[in-house]
């Protein structure tokens, strides 16, 4: 029997699999943050820029989310539990500009992730910093990531350091390798062209 969302569209997307694992999937393996050292620097067009530390980050409202996660080589997992701080907090932190439409994500090992402001807003991504009742691990992108369900899975950039507001799509990692610059699951948007 198919499972659907609230908007209508199937729960798992085309061509997806289901996995109860959860796979391990990288673009290189950065030096990577501690707590002690790790920051998160929200910037470019926005009222009030602003850098947190671990503990201003955790400081923050908590919640705790349940999402299905898509990744574009065909794997989904369903019903993964996560905790941390919706995006949303965060803008209302700083205050973008009304032409601020886009995020680029900046983690560790220089990768970015380009994403739609609106992607982002209302409780629809967050910076986890717990899987499944655990501090996240470095493989899965600790001591913080950003989880962006309604995208695939590398629009998450694990790592995360900054999250850089501007009016331009700047285009991250895999999108300059070309990867499709939006990457919706349901419309299989995997690849440009």
């Amino acid at each position: 029997m198919t499972e659907y969302l609230k908007d209508g569209r199937p729960r798992l997307p085309p061509n997806q699999v289901v996995t109860r694992k959860f796979p391990v999937m990288t673009a290189g393996t950065p030096v990577t943050a501690g707590k002690d050292s790790w920051s998160l620097t929200l910037d470019g067009e926005v009222a009030r820029p602003l850098t947190l530390d671990w503990q201003g980050l955790t400081a923050l409202a908590q919640q705790e989310f349940t999402v299905d996660i898509h990744c574009v080589t065909r794997w989904s997992k369903l019903d993964t539990r996560w905790r941390g701080v919706s995006v949303q907090t965060l803008v209302n932190l700083v205050g973008p500009a009304p032409e601020a439409a886009y995020v680029q994500a900046r983690a560790d090992g220089n990768y970015t992730s380009n994403l739609r402001l609106a992607d982002l807003l209302g409780d629809k991504a967050f910076i986890a910093t717990e899987y499944d009742g655990k501090p996240l691990t470095e493989d899965h992108g600790g001591p913080a990531r950003l989880v962006v369900p309604g995208l695939y899975f590398w629009k998450s950039a694990k790592w995360l350091r900054g999250l850089h507001f501007s009016q331009f799509d700047y285009k991250g990692y895999w999108e300059k390798l070309g990867y499709h610059n939006y990457g919706d699951p349901w419309k299989e948007q995997r690849y440009r062209g």
